[in-house]
């Protein structure tokens, strides 16, 4: 379970898409471990910026904006306001939690004799990864500024990161899950 969510959106008079009479307010965030996508039910009068951190836990007392969760949604249940935040949101969460990632970077596996984790960052090739192993090899990496100093042509492997949790969350035939849960079918949560 996640204790903190990013809000992607926040409808204060809820779906445009719903009829009238079922309209409630909602909120659409991401959650900060696994990037769950849920579906929340705000407090009266609580207010909400895209790209805040709020916690959804369970200690009543620090749940200060969210009445209770409604459950967990896939990508294409989010409004297109979600839908285009989300990049954003993605990749301020990886920046501000960069120790992870890097973490990730040090310590990626081979699937397998032929195919390695990194090769499943959108944009990075099998000479980049190489050049990743090599490097860590030598010293593990520290930032992703270190990173870039060190490898020629890497640039921005926060994005890489922040682009395969995208690409995990917005299809959901992807074999590999790195980062996100798998989506879930229609009646469960």
């Amino acid at each position: 379970m996640e204790d903190y969510v990013y809000v992607l959106d926040h409808l204060a008079k809820g779906r445009g898409d719903v009829p009238h009479h079922k309209r409630h307010p909602v909120v659409y965030g991401i959650g900060e471990n696994q990037f769950t996508l849920l579906e929340l039910v705000p407090k009266d009068d609580a207010m909400f910026n895209i790209g805040e951190k709020i916690y959804v836990g369970k200690d009543p007392d620090k749940r200060k904006k969210i009445a209770k969760i409604k459950g967990r949604i896939n990508y294409e249940d989010l409004t297109s306001t979600a839908h285009g935040e989300m990049p954003y949101v993605l990749l301020d969460m990886v920046q501000k939690t960069k120790e992870r990632f890097i973490k990730f970077y040090n310590n990626s596996p081979a699937i397998s004799t032929r195919f390695h984790v990194l090769e499943l960052l959108p944009g990075l090739g099998k000479k980049m990864m190489h050049d990743i192993l090599d490097e860590r090899k030598k010293k593990p990496f520290t930032d992703f500024g270190e990173m870039c100093d060190r490898i020629d042509f890497l640039r921005a492997p926060d994005k890489l990161i922040a682009k395969r949790i995208e690409l995990e969350l917005t299809d959901p035939d992807q074999k590999y899950r790195l980062f996100t849960r798998p989506p879930i079918t229609k009646g469960h949560y």
